[in-house]
């Protein structure tokens, strides 16, 4: 179920993070990917904890950060069940990365 959660272009972007912080160190990747599953079942669950950013999106997306890394899951709440339509990293510059999202 976990899986459909994570919208292709966020289970690439996910993909992409664990590969990168797997060249230094495994482990760490691993649990990146396990607090990044974990956050999509409380989504699932309560989709309306994760908070509204309008200077970065519209209304329908919300944003979770992730406990303990410096990522947020941006989450379509409109669609049923919600998708996490993107996996971001917090130091990027936000309101040009996020441009693409749609209202």
């Amino acid at each position: 179920m976990t899986r459909r959660v994570f919208a292709p272009r966020a289970r690439r972007e996910l993909r992409q993070a664990a590969a990168w912080i797997a060249e230094e160190n495994p482990d760490a990747a691993e649990r990146l990917l396990e607090a990044a599953l974990q956050a999509g079942e409380m989504i699932v669950a309560k989709p309306m904890l994760a908070h509204m950013r309008l200077e970065l999106a519209p209304e329908r997306y919300r944003f979770w950060p992730l406990r303990g890394y410096s990522y947020l899951l941006v989450v379509d709440a409109q669609h049923k069940p919600p998708v996490i339509a993107r996996f971001v990293h917090q130091a990027r510059d936000l309101p040009v990365v996020l441009d693409d999202l749609e209202g």
